[in-house]
């Protein structure tokens, strides 16, 4: 199988992650008998220093030409870079914004996951860590409040800002539908959240999953409320597998899972428009202090890549091979500094992804 993949290094410890991520990429075409096609282009401050923009016509042209897109890691330090004294519409993360419109990314993709080697990190209780957790938020990209009429104006002296929070059924359904298809591909449970007890937005979203859910017999649903969701998320996250939400809730909620897994370094993400394309990145940021000295953590674009394998070209043993190695790695006692405890091996950038490389089978 061919697969033409697009890829964008970005900016900071970007080059050096995605470089990790294509070698692993690279070894498990030569394991399972596929070709990779590797094509990159220049985003956010990468393609400022360049072309003055940090998106070209042409970047998202031959983004848009791929089966798929593995981005490494967009922007810089705030404080000091020459990126962030231009307009708002010409800084690095304007370039993001830019490609997920261009591409109709409106579905994202979030695993929290607590790996057994790991679970000393997770800040929660070790009854709770114990038991692990292995979660996807799924959050709907491109509607809901972030999007919305919004204003503010003065009233009898007074100010006041307004923002509307819109879904219409098209909306809601396209994201469960998404939800659905790739709970058959985990655990078979939805947790749909909402706030229904009070938002009409959220009583048609419950109406909808409903509908979708009929088409969907193998799969369980639940609904649950999201403020009894963010109280769940620290007393049991081993009950959720595929939690599917609009876009502020799952902003806040994705976050929160984030931190209870206990190091963002290993979180990667994706973002799906309404065929097999997606945008698959790590969660973390650039970490331009620590770029270019072989330090960084590839893990997380290294899974981020497992899960384009696996919803965009639906090479499911081909994804799961990936996470096995990762998972063999951490077993064995190899860490980056980010995740290093007492008793391992350290490791830099480029060993990590030879590690991981080498474990693909």
């Amino acid at each position: 199988m061919d697969l033409n993949i697009t890829c964008i290094p970005g900016d900071g410890i970007g080059p050096e992650i995605v470089a990790e991520a294509k070698k692993v990429l690279e070894k498990v075409a030569a394991v399972y008998g596929h070709k990779m096609n590797f094509t990159d282009i220049l985003m956010g401050g990468a393609s400022i220093d360049v072309h003055g923009v940090p998106l070209t016509d042409e970047a998202v042209a031959t983004a848009k030409a791929a089966d798929a897109v593995l981005m490494g890691s967009i922007g810089g330090d705030t404080t000091t870079s020459p990126w962030y004294k231009l307009p708002p519409n010409l800084r690095p993360e304007a370039g993001l914004l830019g490609i997920r419109k261009a591409l109709n990314l409106f579905a994202n993709l979030r695993p929290a996951i607590l790996y057994d080697e790991l679970a000393a990190a997770c800040p929660l209780k070790e009854e709770i860590s114990r038991a692990g957790f292995d979660m996807l938020i799924m959050r709907e990209l491109t509607g809901g409040l972030y999007f919305g009429e919004r204003r503010t104006v003065e009233e009898n002296g007074v100010r006041k800002a307004v923002d509307t929070l819109v879904y219409d059924e098209n909306e809601i359904r396209r994201i469960a539908v998404k939800g659905f298809d790739i709970a058959r591909k985990r655990r078979r449970k939805v947790t749909s959240v909402d706030k229904a007890n009070v938002l009409d937005s959220s009583r048609l979203w419950r109406k909808v999953v409903e509908e979708v859910a009929a088409d969907y017999p193998d799969v369980t649903l639940e609904h649950m409320l999201v403020d009894n969701c963010a109280m769940q998320l620290v007393k049991d996250p081993a009950q959720f597998d595929v939690i599917l939400t609009e876009n502020m809730f799952g902003d806040i909620l994705s976050d929160e899972a984030s931190m209870v897994t206990g190091s963002i370094g290993m979180l990667a993400s994706a973002s799906l428009n309404d065929t097999k394309f997606g945008l698959y990145e790590p969660s973390h940021g650039s970490a331009p202090d620590i770029a270019g000295k072989d330090i960084a953590n590839p893990i997380a674009t290294v899974l981020s890549a497992a899960m384009m394998l696996r919803y965009s070209f639906d090479l499911d043993r081909e994804a799961d091979a990936v996470e096995a190695a990762v998972k063999q790695v951490l077993k064995e006692g190899y860490r980056t500094g980010d995740i290093m405890s007492p008793g391992c091996k350290k490791t830099g950038c480029r060993e990590m992804g030879d590690l991981l490389a080498a474990r693909i089978v």
